[in-house]
């Protein structure tokens, strides 16, 4: 978060700066707040790693865009169809996020995804509970869920 909060400080000093109060100008000055960042961060304790979480969440959001993409088309075939070849089902998907937030975010973006809904979570916190519409290859399934929750949580360590 201190990061963050420095690239947003450098983006607003570089507009203060040029007398530019443009979106362009706040755009530019979070690219160069950015960069200065990533070549100082060897040398300061509390930015390590903040340089690779830009490349990250736009990977992530690469990523996410897809499933949404293969996810949607998935579930409009099923519907347009006239057979249905849904298998609707629940499992129980054992957690790697441990905080609250983390949580609720990994769940969030399985409920986003058409064909999954996130419906509990256990009372230790280790289990989320899942409505899949197609749970035919649930081996499959399993493992994108996986890959979504270990994309997700890589952007916050």
């Amino acid at each position: 978060m201190t990061g963050a909060a420095w690239n947003l400080l450098l983006g607003l000093a570089w507009v203060v700066l040029t007398g530019d109060f443009s979106g362009g100008s706040l755009l530019a000055g979070l690219i160069f707040g950015y960069l200065a960042l990533a070549l100082i961060q060897p040398q300061v304790p509390a930015l390590a790693g903040y340089a690779q979480r830009l490349p990250r969440l736009i990977r992530f959001v690469g990523f996410f865009l897809k499933e949404l993409v293969v996810a949607n088309l998935k579930v409009a075939y099923d519907i347009v169809t006239p057979p249905w070849y849904m298998t609707p089902g629940v499992i129980a998907m054992p957690l790697k996020a441990r905080t609250e937030f983390e949580i609720a975010f990994v769940a969030n973006l399985i409920s986003l995804t058409p064909g999954t809904l996130s419906l509990d979570v256990s009372d230790d916190r280790r289990v989320l509970y899942i409505h899949a519409m197609f749970l035919d290859d649930e081996p499959a399934l399993r493992r994108s869920l996986a890959e979504l929750e270990r994309r997700a949580l890589a952007l916050f360590h």
